[in-house]
């Protein structure tokens, strides 16, 4: 019943949402109908509300969640970080943290956060083995590192499926990858720098020119 109750409250705050940002007012007024159109505006989404908007399909999947202290005066406080990813399964992602006394509260947080780094992947037919022009893996080889990972993405044939780890295959299945070629290199224990390592190799896809 208190789930019920809070979910209700959630969906009651999300009826009432107030723009506060140029980029919400638009979205509230119809002036910016897609996703797309509110990545190409240049403006920043600080508003999570906007993605529930433009993206109604999208889903979020925790990757991590652990349990941090810190030393303080009055004593050791513990936190808890979860990972979340966002997307649509069809070249929208967002990857984010967020921490707090109890797990829920955390969860939401990372959610929200996710959502306001979202962005828009390009995808392809980048392999010489396959040449069918469908966008179903990355249209070049690219990399990401974040910490001490490295994740390498290379385009794959189509129905070869995603030969990569069980996190870099989380984010692929998220971001709308569904064929690709992976190599990792350093210590891939660290959910969320394997986590950021992909995410930055498919953002390198949108920054990279053919």
């Amino acid at each position: 019943m208190a789930d019920r109750k809070f979910d209700r409250k959630f969906e009651e705050q999300k009826v009432e949402w107030v723009p506060q940002t140029r980029l919400g007012k638009l979205v509230k007024e119809g002036q910016v109908t897609t996703m797309s159109e509110a990545l190409e505006s240049g403006l920043p989404i600080r508003e999570y509300q906007i993605v529930d908007a433009l993206l109604p399909e999208i889903r979020d999947e925790v990757l991590d969640i652990n349990m941090v202290q810190r030393m303080t005066d009055s004593g050791r406080r513990v936190k808890f970080r979860a990972t979340v990813i966002v997307g649509n399964g069809d070249g929208f992602i967002g990857i984010g943290e967020g921490k707090d006394v109890q797990v829920g509260v955390a969860i939401r947080k990372a959610i929200d956060t996710a959502k306001m780094n979202i962005i828009n992947i390009k995808r392809g037919c980048g392999s010489w083995e396959c040449g069918c022009g469908l966008g179903h893996t990355v249209p070049f080889e690219v990399i990401g590192k974040a910490g001490s990972v490295e994740v390498e993405l290379k385009p794959a044939p189509r129905g070869l499926g995603l030969a990569s780890g069980g996190t870099a295959k989380k984010v692929l299945e998220i971001a709308g990858i569904k064929d690709a070629w992976t190599k990792v290199y350093g210590e891939t224990r660290t959910t969320i720098n394997f986590a950021k390592a992909t995410y930055d190799a498919l953002m390198k896809t949108t920054t990279m020119k053919v």
